[in-house]
This record gives structure tokens, sequence and C-alpha cells, in this order.
């Protein structure tokens, strides 16, 4: 089924509560940012949000669905097993929710996963020495990037406790040979995380593509750095930048509040 035919009439808005729709209408918005931003890979990788309250229920992409056609109502609702837990006729990806379940169960603090599998994120994740630090964008995240031995697709349960030893209480996470991962306590805030680091596994690939070594930046000055980031994003980070973001998706393309 088509997610904007099924939004149109299924009235999700009127059976879920105002906390839950807002979260929604946000992670949708987050996965149609993602698909304008060219880091999706068809229907194959997965954000996932958790729900307000006490029984551990988290919003997911209707698998088969493209980033671009995802709306608030189309969003399946599941258990920690990536089990369905409200009536949806879209079909659920278990094995996919696999890396998001372990870090939910893991880091309450982990209120929202994005994974992808984007060009340049790849590309950075099977070069030897990973990102380095040849930007500003790279040095605003070095701290909290942590990265994952490749074991294959992630389908299976005892990948889960290595997942999540090696992220730790990083933000960030690069899947080796696989892609990129950001968690937060928001969908802004993840958002904007893997905003960061897409953009510094570009400039990276682009640098290194001009054949001449790279000019390194100190990590002397990584304290300094973090410091004045703070101070650029007026403390807030991922709130900061979102409205705008929504607002731009609102000229393009309104339907993923449905």
């Amino acid at each position: 089924m088509d997610p904007l035919t099924y939004a149109e009439g299924a009235n999700v808005r009127s059976h879920v509560s105002d906390d839950e729709w807002k979260l929604r209408v946000d992670l949708a918005a987050c996965y149609r940012l993602v698909a304008r931003y060219g880091w999706d890979d068809l229907v194959f990788t997965h954000i996932s949000a958790r729900v307000p309250g006490p029984e551990h229920h988290f919003l997911i992409n209707p698998y088969g669905a493209l980033f671009e056609e995802i709306t608030a109502s189309s969003l399946v609702k599941v258990d920690l097993n990536g089990r369905p837990v409200m009536d949806t006729p879209f079909p659920v990806n278990p094995a996919g929710f696999t890396i998001h379940s372990a870090i939910h169960a893991a880091n309450d603090d982990a209120r929202c996963v994005l994974h992808t599998h984007s060009l340049h994120g790849v590309a950075i994740a099977a070069r030897q020495g990973g990102l380095e630090l040849v930007s500003q964008q790279a040095l605003s995240i070095y701290r909290t990037l942590g990265y994952h031995d490749y074991e294959g697709i992630a389908v299976r349960d005892d990948e889960k406790v290595r997942l999540v030893a090696d992220l730790g209480k990083n933000k960030l996470l690069i899947l080796r040979n696989h892609g990129l991962l950001a968690v937060g306590r928001t969908i802004p805030d993840a958002f904007l995380a893997m905003y960061t680091l897409e953009s510094a596994c570009r400039i990276q690939v682009l640098a290194e593509s001009g054949g001449k070594p790279l000019s390194l930046v100190p990590k002397a000055l990584l304290e300094t750095i973090e410091a004045e980031s703070k101070i650029a994003t007026m403390g807030s980070f991922g709130d900061l930048a979102w409205p705008a973001l929504l607002r731009r998706l609102d000229r393009k393309d309104p339907s993923f509040r449905r």
C-alpha cells in the first residue's frame, strides 16, 4: 500500500497521544531529510525513535517504503523484538531492527537511532584509519565517535553485546565496511550528529581524491573546538537547525505530516 494513500484514511492521529504524534511527524521528517540529502539506500536502512511512556515501544519505517514516501501515519509501532503493537497494513523487517533494539535496550538516553549506508560514509568505513582530523566537522565529533568491526549483515543477536560495547557513551559509530550510526536524546540531535559525520566523511573523501597529502588539524585543538562549537550552536545543537529544516520540507512537500 502507498504510505500517502494510507495516511489519507487511517486516522492514526486519533489513536495516539499528542506526544506520540509529534514524534511521528519529526521521525517522518527525518526520513524525508535523509532522502533529500542522498543518504538513503532504497529501503534498506532504518531510523527508529522511542515512543514516550513505560512500554518500550518504538517507531520505525514500514518495510518496502522509500524514505521519501514515509508519513507520520505510516510509521510502524513495534516492541523491542520488532513486532508491531498497533494495527498496520505494512510489513516490518525484524532483522533490520537488530542494531536499533540493541542500542535502545542498553541506553535509555538513545531515544533516536539513525543508521545509513551512504556512499561517503561507507567509503570512510572501509578505509584503514577511518575518519581523520581533516576538517572542523571531524574535530567537532572526534571524541564522541567509536568503531565497530564488520561481522556480516547485522541479524544475529550475539553481535548486540559487541555493538553496544563499541558504541559505549559515544553518539556516533562507524560500522566498518558497512555504514554509519548516530544516536540522540531527540530526533533533531541524532539527525544533526549524522549530518556532521556525513559532512566530515564527504570532505575527507574529496580531500583524498586530489592525491596530495592531507593537512591534519592537531589533536591539541580538540578541546578548543568542542568549547567553541558549544558557543557557536548556543548550546542547542539539533534544536537550533530543526525548525528551519521542517520549514524547508513544508515548502517542498508537507505530506510527511499526514
